[in-house]
């Protein structure tokens, strides 16, 4: 978490120090209780193992941390940055056939799927909470590392990707009252292969502290992986509610 907290904070500083001064800084933490659906078809012939096979998840649900932090500053020109990391990890079963140092076997197997994401998001505000309502446009770099793992068979396996992604998120906050509505869509297809991740939540600022409000939040999130390359068919969905707390400066 420290470690984390830390890549954000250095991040977020020298984005705001590349850009301008920074205008406003909001920050959050909290549990999205995710439930993961779907599975994968893969080949595999890297190194001394060779599989090909269909791993289905167990559907069986996880509380995941997730950290963001949001910087806007004066200058119209220059993007906003929002920065994000969230964890998502899933269990589930193989069924493979394939090679270890040359010789054939077959598995059903259970497996371990471990994702951290780091999203870097540099954005315009479109409407800056014009008539109560707020609407940013801009590009999500999402970094996906991902790590496999057959602890029966002694196999795991690691992959980093970065995928970009199309970001637009829409704010409502409601008048003579500390309430927001908000939504977030980050979202890309190719036609064959489609990639989301999507976010609706309720907050509330307690406004007692002057230059630091404090906030909860509650939402409901959808991240969705259907991919189709050469060696690997994804289609994999992680959803669920989560909640936490907000800081805005």
């Amino acid at each position: 978490m420290k470690k984390i907290l830390t890549t954000l904070v250095c991040g977020a500083i020298l984005a705001a120090t590349a850009s301008a001064d920074i205008a406003r800084l909001e920050m959050g933490a909290g549990s999205w209780q995710q439930t993961p659906s779907g599975g994968e078809t893969t080949s595999d012939t890297s190194g001394l193992l060779s599989l090909d096979g269909t791993y289905e998840s167990l559907k069986e649900g996880s509380s995941e941390m997730y950290v963001w932090m949001l910087i806007k500053h004066p200058i119209p020109i220059l993007p906003n940055i929002r920065l994000e990391y969230v964890s998502i990890a899933d269990e589930g079963v193989i069924e493979a056939g394939g090679t270890v140092d040359a010789t054939p076997i077959t598995i059903d197997a259970p497996t371990t799927i471990d994702m951290q994401q780091f999203d870097i998001i540099p954005y315009y505000n479109i409407l800056d909470n014009t008539g109560w309502i707020t609407l940013d446009l801009g590009l999500d770099l999402k970094v996906i590392q991902s790590d496999a793992d057959i602890s029966s068979i002694g196999y795991s396996s690691d992959d980093s990707d970065i995928i970009p992604l199309l970001y637009v998120r829409t704010r409502v906050e409601i008048p003579a009252t500390n309430i927001g509505f908000e939504a977030d869509v980050k979202y890309i297809t190719d036609g064959d292969s489609t990639v989301y991740d999507v976010r609706a939540k309720v907050d509330y600022t307690l406004d007692f502290i002057p230059v630091i409000q404090p906030a909860i939040e509650v939402g409901y999130r959808i991240q969705k992986y259907d991919i189709d390359d050469s060696d690997t068919q994804t289609d994999l969905e992680f959803s669920g509610v989560y909640a936490g707390v907000m800081l805005r400066f």
